[in-house]
């Protein structure tokens, strides 16, 4: 096992890669069913800011800036996690099982999200958007988290 150093260095490009795919697809998704690109995003504020979060479609410092902050900060723990449990699979080459890994890792994440965690806490886009939507964004959170595994674990690399 790792230090800790070492997960959260082995977290920061799959983090990275999965925010910011998962990001897009929640910015994309919320635009087509709220009218507002920023309305998923700051929904997740709703963690510091209280249900008013849940109503603001504006960019804001308050909301988004924050719902941003806390989606980024997840993302890495999750894919800190991901890096630590799934890592002796990335040393095989190839795409798929990363991408099968990655997968798994954004079902785990969905499922501990929205089934065993407190509401408070909860990423709270789900208030703002379908489920077909949560399905993309959690799809795009798994394409980011491979993209970063394959960074992380390129061939000739020592990691």
């Amino acid at each position: 096992m790792d230090n800790w150093k070492q997960v959260i260095i082995k977290g920061m490009m799959p983090g990275a890669l999965a925010s910011l795919a998962s990001t897009g697809a929640l910015a994309l998704r919320s635009k087509q069913e709220t009218g507002s690109p920023y309305a998923g995003a700051n929904a997740i504020s709703h963690v510091v800011w209280g249900d008013r979060a849940f109503v603001n479609d504006e960019p804001t410092w308050k909301y988004t800036l924050t719902g941003y902050a806390i989606h980024h900060a997840s993302s890495h723990f999750w894919a800190s996690i991901f890096e630590q449990a799934a890592g002796k699979v990335f040393d095989k080459p190839g795409v798929a099982s990363k991408l099968a890994s990655a997968a798994a890792a954004s079902a785990v994440a969905c499922f501990v999200d929205y089934k065993l965690t407190p509401e408070r806490l909860q990423p709270g886009f789900d208030v703002r958007l379908s489920k077909r939507s949560l399905a993309l964004v959690y799809g795009a959170f798994a394409i980011g988290l491979a993209a970063g595994a394959l960074f992380n674990h390129r061939q000739g690399k020592s990691s």
